[in-house]
């Protein structure tokens, strides 16, 4: 098969379309030919070299794919050759095929096109753990997400708006903004011009956001504290802004709030098909008609993944960028 190297790290022209051997699934695993993946701030961290696979995972980049299973390891049931299916990797997608355990296989959902099913496990997985397992975000509360327009950020508000909640968004153009309001963000804040904290606070009658899901760390951290309401849950799962920021330890006593942060990639295998289980069961249902949708800004050739890379780091997409293979044509 043909599948993205990095050979060395450096820049998009890093990644090179290789020949490389099949994978072969092992015990509780499936073989996957893929059709589609997307791309991930994490692939982009792998190709310059600052974020390595887990042990025992796929070397090549791509943390999601959808596709049909080729074959069965030893010991999985409830799947067989042929199926439509999307998965969460740890890494791999960027390939012709892929080996997947089976807890974290999804089915395609009904009324959703197979390359565009490329664009739902990571961001379902990441989104549902975050928002909901972990912060518990509820219906009346009120939701800030950075990067409204991102992967993350399309599917953070189609998810809390489907639970009742309110939901605000940053992102920095006002077509991204828009973009945002057509999914239904209610209140919309553009970072390059305006203060969220400030914009927050106003829109909440001085209350603040009872959940964030911030993918900007260091730089907002201070902010994204302020921004709380009483009770709130900060919830931080990427590092753009800097890994290393003073938290206001008062603060949070005063409001009661709570920070946590997360990564989904490195996270052993139970954890894993225990989201994706979650996932399957709240988020499926509602996947496919109006109320949640996959947001595809662009797909490419696979073998063109150093444009995908281009694309994700000048930040012009909303929502994801998807790479289709070869098979798929």
């Amino acid at each position: 098969m043909h599948a993205i190297t990095i050979p060395e790290p450096g820049g998009p022209e890093a990644l090179v379309w290789a020949e490389v051997p099949d994978p072969v699934p092992g015990d509780g695993e499936v073989l996957v030919e893929v059709v589609a993946s997307a791309v991930n701030r994490a692939d982009v961290l792998q190709r310059q070299g600052f974020y390595d696979p887990p042990p025992g995972a796929s070397p090549y980049p791509g943390l999601e794919c959808s596709g049909r299973i080729a074959a069965l390891g030893p010991g999985v049931t409830g799947w067989a050759a042929g199926d439509a299916v999307c998965a969460l990797l740890a890494g791999g997608g960027y390939a012709g095929k892929v080996a997947v355990p089976a807890g974290q296989l999804l089915p395609v959902p009904e009324g959703v096109d197979l390359v565009e099913a490329a664009a739902l496990p990571e961001v379902t997985a990441t989104v549902w753990s975050n928002v909901f397992m972990v912060s518990h975000l509820r219906p009346g509360e009120t939701f800030l997400v950075h990067g409204g327009s991102s992967g993350i950020g399309t599917m953070a508000i189609q998810l809390a708006k489907a639970v009742g909640a309110r939901v605000a968004v940053t992102a920095g153009s006002p077509e991204k903004l828009s973009r945002c309001a057509e999914l239904g963000a209610d209140i919309l804040i553009n970072y390059r011009e305006q203060d969220f904290v400030e914009e927050i606070r106003e829109n909440t009658a001085g209350a603040g956001a009872d959940v964030i899901l911030d993918l900007i760390g260091a730089k907002y951290l201070d902010r994204n504290v302020q921004a709380l309401a009483v009770n709130g849950r900060l919830a931080i799962i990427g590092l753009q802004g800097g890994a290393k920021g003073e938290l206001n330890l008062g603060a949070l006593l005063t409001k009661r709030a709570a920070v946590t942060a997360t990564s989904l990639r490195g996270r052993p295998l139970q954890e894993k098909a225990a989201i994706v289980a979650a996932v399957r069961e709240h988020v499926w249902p509602l996947i496919g008609g109006e109320v949640v949708k996959p947001v595809v800004d662009r797909a490419l050739p696979m073998a063109d993944a150093a444009e995908a890379h281009r694309v994700l780091e000048s930040s012009e997409h909303i929502g994801k960028v998807l790479l289709v293979a070869p098979s798929a044509g």
